[in-house]
């Protein structure tokens, strides 16, 4: 078996953009009339569409139509976690240079706090994908990525070096990405 490199990885693997499963161009939405696949609790259930309208009948009185904390597809949980993984690890460019960090780079220059915040999101986002199903040994190689960017993170300065080339959330959203693609519908 052979283990991606721990330093770099190109960004083409980063920002490249997997064509839909389906005729559609474009990924999932979040609109409620073109979603598709089975509704999915923070605990992985599926839930029966018929069994929202009735939980959330106070709920919508008070917040109109759109649900902002409603459940969400599996493809728009999976589109939340590339989106907040992309923020956290490739969302901006160093100017005058290719190198591309996030905001878990920028955070983790405060020292300890941040790499606990840093560190305690990126839990968030192997919870989520224990969520979708993920198998074990997924999650274990994701808790493994979050356990090193976290302790090397700790590092002063250096640290923080290596936070911007391991990309650690990235890492493990394709990992996520990669074992959904061979499951089947």
């Amino acid at each position: 078996m052979r283990w991606p490199s721990a330093m770099t990885m190109p960004d083409d693997d980063i920002l490249a953009t997997r064509p839909p499963r389906s005729g559609k161009t474009s990924r999932a939405t979040f609109s409620g009339d073109e979603a598709r696949g089975p509704i999915i609790d923070q605990d992985g259930r599926e839930i029966r569409p018929e069994t929202l309208e009735e939980g959330f009948r106070e709920f919508r009185s008070e917040f109109g139509s759109a649900n902002p904390f409603g459940n969400l597809t599996r493809e728009q949980r999976l589109a939340r976690l590339e989106a907040i993984a992309k923020l956290l690890d490739v969302a901006f460019i160093l100017p005058g240079t290719k190198i591309r960090y996030g905001i878990d780079g920028l955070i983790g220059l405060i020292p300890v706090i941040g790499d606990i915040i840093t560190t305690a999101i990126s839990l968030w986002l192997v919870r989520e994908a224990r969520a979708l199903g993920a198998p074990w040994y997924i999650t274990a190689r994701m808790l493994g990525n979050v356990a090193v960017d976290g302790v090397v993170g700790m590092v002063p300065f250096a640290g923080d070096a290596f936070d911007v080339m391991f990309r650690a959330n990235m890492r493990n959203v394709r990992l996520l990405r990669r074992w959904l693609d061979k499951q089947p519908r």
